[in-house]
């Protein structure tokens, strides 16, 4: 098993497998970056992260930001493999992080950047950073990728890192299924409006409610400083199937 990032300032090979356009823009900015220095490769497809193409270009690095699938052990056994999970790891491990922190409550959160291990998210911790959590899911995952690109990845390649193991009693997440971005009517307004907004980015089904033979799904959601008005963008779909 691949237990630390080897102190290496320049000369090595890196893979950056993500499928969000956001994370696609900041690992092409960091390709031109580092471009005479590290050999970076982006895959954004699971067709292009297979252990064949892993195996020939024999990266020092994979950093996964918001990537989707999994990923095989013949990979994570024998390359260091970094993934960037949207929690205080140990808890919030599983699925859907920013949906389950927004319902519980939570306005700050931390990257934990961990190696790849056979445990879900239990992987020993090599860093971790705040953020906020503010604003849109679209706007929150951004900013988590300039965090990400700016500040964690370049500490990593510049530094050795040897992890270290979580520590406290795991809190595991619940991915979260589309049904459950239902908006109902005894709901308080602020809790719609994280609804709304924390379901509000690419690739997300957006929070909805029914309406006859219609579902109306919302985004672009803004509450009143006193939280007794909130403004949004709705879409009447015909059908109500999720």
């Amino acid at each position: 098993m691949i237990c630390e990032l080897a102190e290496r300032s320049e000369g090595v090979r890196i893979i950056i497998a993500t499928v969000k356009s956001w994370n696609i823009e900041r690992a092409k900015a960091l390709q031109k970056q580092y471009a005479g220095v590290h050999d970076i490769v982006v895959y954004t497809s699971k067709e292009e992260f297979t252990l064949e193409n892993v195996r020939d270009f024999n990266p020092n690095y994979i950093f996964m930001p918001h990537w989707s699938y999994l990923v095989s052990d013949e990979i994570t056994d024998n390359w260091a493999c970094v993934v960037f999970h949207m929690t205080d790891l140990p808890y919030g491990r599983g699925g859907s992080p920013l949906q389950n922190l927004i319902v519980r409550g939570h306005k700050e959160t931390k990257i934990s950047a961990i190696q790849v291990t056979k445990k879900l998210d239990g992987g020993p911790v090599y860093m971790k950073r705040p953020l906020s959590l503010a604003g849109s899911a679209q706007e929150i995952f951004v900013r988590c990728a300039d965090i990400v690109f700016q500040e964690m990845i370049p500490l990593l390649l510049s530094e050795k890192m040897t992890p270290k193991p979580q520590e406290g009693e795991p809190v595991v997440f619940k991915r979260r299924k589309p049904e459950e971005g239902q908006i109902t009517s005894d709901m308080e307004l602020d809790k719609i409006y994280d609804y709304i907004r924390m379901l509000d980015a690419e690739g997300y089904p957006r929070a909805y409610m029914e309406f006859g033979g219609y579902r109306l799904e919302f985004e672009n959601a803004g509450l009143s400083a006193d939280g007794q008005e909130l403004s949004a963008r709705v879409v009447f779909r015909k059908g109500t199937e999720a």
